[in-house]
């Protein structure tokens, strides 16, 4: 007589087994494994990059707001006050011919876990009122401990990919980064070789952070 619980409980089953992940819930070693990476862990990959002197204003209030960042020492507090900064600084250096999205809902292939809310995400298009490709930069803000924001990154990225290819804006590259705003580390997709730099950037090094970016936009490393 209890069948009908037994059958509940199948179908519970059943859905839970095709439940996907989202980007949030991806590790470093599931995107690997999900997508077949070969990931390249080195130092310096973009070492060589010339740096952008950022306008004086803006330096003089990035340091008011880091101070700030850090002692509010909330996620949240670092991305709109740092993280946001630097990419608006980007935009400006591209005469506003590109275009960033705080928060955005990036879903692109939901079977696959391609699905939920970047924390940054950078297009090569000046549109803002809505995301076209290509999409070139995903940025993922993180409190402290910055390998953890790799996989979520990672499946960022390859979302990004294969939103270009759809779109018939394919490129080269896509790049990420994962920063808690006062450190910043950076990543490049080439094919399925996911490139990982060893290298931690400081925001007291604001132009080298600004010229990794500029070059990310350029296709220029």
């Amino acid at each position: 007589m209890f069948s009908w619980l037994l059958a509940l409980k199948r179908k519970i089953e059943g859905i839970g087994e095709g439940v996907k992940m989202a980007y949030s819930n991806f590790t470093l070693e599931a995107v690997r494994r999900e997508f077949q990476l070969e990931i390249v862990e080195s130092a310096g990959i973009f070492s060589q990059v010339s740096t952008i002197v950022p306008q004086d204003r803006f330096i003089a209030e990035l340091k008011e707001k880091v101070e700030l960042a850090i002692s509010s020492g909330t996620e949240k507090a670092r991305s709109e006050l740092i993280v946001t900064d630097v990419l608006f600084q980007l935009r400006e250096h591209f005469n506003r011919r590109i275009s960033f999205f705080s928060g955005i809902e990036f879903s692109v292939d939901a079977e696959q876990g391609l699905t939920g809310v970047c924390d940054f995400l950078v297009s090569l298009s000046p549109i803002l009122s809505f995301l076209e490709a290509p999409v070139i930069i995903l940025v993922e803000a993180k409190r402290e401990n910055l390998t953890t924001g790799f996989g979520q990154c990672a499946a960022e990225m390859i979302a990004a990919q294969r939103f270009n290819k759809e779109k018939g804006n394919d490129i080269p590259h896509i790049y990420g980064a994962t920063t808690s705003g006062t450190e910043w580390r950076f990543l490049k997709l080439e094919g399925v070789r996911l490139h990982i730099d060893r290298a931690v950037y400081p925001i007291a090094q604001c132009d080298k952070i600004l010229g990794i970016l500029s070059s990310m936009v350029e296709q220029k490393v």
